[in-house]
């Protein structure tokens, strides 16, 4: 890809996007190029951390694998975003595992040498820095609270929820979703096993709070769903 494609991309970032022309240029002639297939890992967790990731194309997962082989997904970053900014600043290892979510994923490579450099010379990096980490940080005590307060329903209510309000369609009565993820990989995001979310699934349905017909999922009524998650007994 040219420079000039490069530094479009940067300038869609939250990370790079208040800098100037000159030393966007600098970034891209610096940053490589990596497409990634589907599952292909980036890189582990514990990995000495060279740098961090632009996603030009596609999605990234970050995740941890328990012992008994369970993947547990802490966030999801689609383009056009960074990740693994985490270990530019405290120069620890990757704190988590990363696969590609896509098939054709683009990512652009940056030494953490060259974002601390920047960083040094526009403060505005590293006030956008912050707002990344503090983010991070809110997704990560959501994640804590969701596992130790929620039910697995009450988190699958609360997934469905927030596909709805991104990718939903409404219909006139509900709102229909199409839903791309196996149930391995609902459960990957929501803290459990497969068995489990079929037998959620089906609760779901048979409480009437949605309707699946293959990948297709409908929810007649969001609040109904909502006041599901948010409920103490499940």
């Amino acid at each position: 890809m040219m420079i000039k494609d490069k530094v479009a991309v940067f300038k869609q970032t939250e990370l790079f996007r208040d800098l100037n022309e000159d030393v966007l240029h600098i970034l891209a002639s610096r940053a490589t190029e990596k497409i990634l297939n589907r599952n292909e890992i980036l890189f582990l967790a514990g990995d000495e951390a060279a740098g961090l990731f632009v996603i030009v194309t596609g999605a990234i997962r970050a995740f941890r694998t328990g012992q008994d082989g369970r993947e547990q997904i802490i966030h999801i970053e689609r383009a056009v975003s960074t990740i693994a900014e985490v270990p530019v600043f405290d120069d620890g290892t990757y704190p988590s595992t990363t696969a590609a979510e896509e098939d054709a994923t683009a990512v652009y490579f940056l030494d953490k040498k060259e974002v601390r450099a920047v960083c040094l010379k526009h403060p505005e990096v590293a006030l956008a820095a912050t707002r990344l980490l503090a983010a991070r940080l809110r997704n990560c005590a959501e994640l804590v609270e969701s596992l130790s307060l929620r039910e697995v329903g009450q988190r699958l209510a609360c997934l469905l929820l927030t596909e709805a309000e991104s990718k939903g369609k409404p219909n006139g009565v509900g709102v229909c979703i199409k839903q791309k993820l196996t149930h391995k990989q609902l459960a990957a995001r929501v803290g459990t096993v497969r068995e489990v979310i079929t037998r959620v699934f089906y609760r779901l349905q048979s409480q009437g709070l949605i309707v699946a017909d293959g990948k297709e999922i409908f929810i007649p009524d969001l609040s109904a769903l909502a006041a599901y998650a948010d409920s103490d007994k499940n």
